[in-house]
């Protein structure tokens, strides 16, 4: 995560980089794709980036890609139960879910990157516990990402 950081990744980016990472796999359009859903939506300091993010990732594994596959019926309950997390873990820390609730002023100062980087981190772990409750559909669903 800090190696991404480090890179000048925002928030969306290294939540899917990550994931990206754990499954050994590389795609720079995807990752660049992301890069528009940071920092609350490009600096508007609307939607955390990290809640875009997750999304992307449970859409990766469990979304609609191709003409011939259908959305999961996990993915909009995968959604749900992450946006219940993330509802509760910032409106109990902070004053709500957007980028500007979130952060404030300090969007890419140390105290910001503190911030966000413990977010991400908890999210992290929250989007492997949501994904890993089904170990079928994760497999599936990575064996579907790799023939893309």
């Amino acid at each position: 995560m800090i190696d991404l950081a480090e890179k000048k990744y925002n928030c969306s980016q290294i939540i899917m980089g990550l994931f990206l990472e754990q499954e050994q796999k590389i795609n720079p359009g995807l990752m660049r794709a992301m890069s528009g859903l940071g920092d609350g939506c490009g600096f508007f300091h609307e939607t955390c980036g990290i809640m875009t993010g997750a999304a992307s990732v449970f859409g990766l594994y469990a979304g609609k890609g191709a003409d011939n596959e259908k959305e999961s019926d996990h993915f909009l309950p995968m959604l749900e139960e992450f946006g219940d997390w993330f509802r509760r873990e910032t409106m109990e820390k902070y004053k709500g879910t957007r980028c500007k609730e979130i952060v404030g002023d300090q969007v890419g100062t140390p105290e910001g990157k503190q911030i966000c980087g413990t977010l991400i981190f908890e999210a992290y772990n929250q989007i492997n516990a949501i994904l890993s409750t089904d170990i079928e559909r994760s497999i599936d669903s990575w064996d579907k990402f790799s023939r893309r």
